[in-house]
């Protein structure tokens, strides 16, 4: 069993910065695909940023490239998602996934957190 534990969502003013970390317990923690997805009010989940096992391998959603960084550190099954330039567009619940494939596709995903909120003000 894999459980996901997100922490690390606040408020900020636009442009500035937070960084998102999830704790993924479980034997097989290090050989799974993590990836951070966001909903806002009303609209449906999205893909933000995906990693592979090794962390070699990293797509970013078009709306977060070169302002997003997602990171997994296995020695203490940890990924993060380091945010910058943040804008009020950003504003969402946050959540971290994780499951067997490397993918942007919310279906690739078996186990997910409960979410961090997130909220950029203008």
């Amino acid at each position: 069993q894999v459980q996901l534990v997100e922490s690390g969502g606040g408020s900020v003013q636009a442009g500035g910065s937070l960084r998102l970390s999830c704790a993924v317990s479980g034997s097989t923690a290090a050989s799974l695909g993590l990836a951070w997805f966001r909903q806002a009010p009303g609209k449906e989940r999205e893909a933000v940023a995906a990693i592979s096992p090794s962390g070699r391998g990293i797509n970013y959603a078009n709306s977060v490239q070169n302002r997003f960084a997602i990171s997994r550190d296995n020695a203490n099954h940890t990924v993060y998602l380091q945010m910058n330039s943040l804008k009020p567009e950003d504003t969402a619940m946050y959540y971290c996934a994780a499951g067997p494939a490397f993918s942007l596709y919310r279906e690739a995903y078996n186990y997910w957190g409960r979410g961090t909120q997130v909220t950029v003000s203008s």
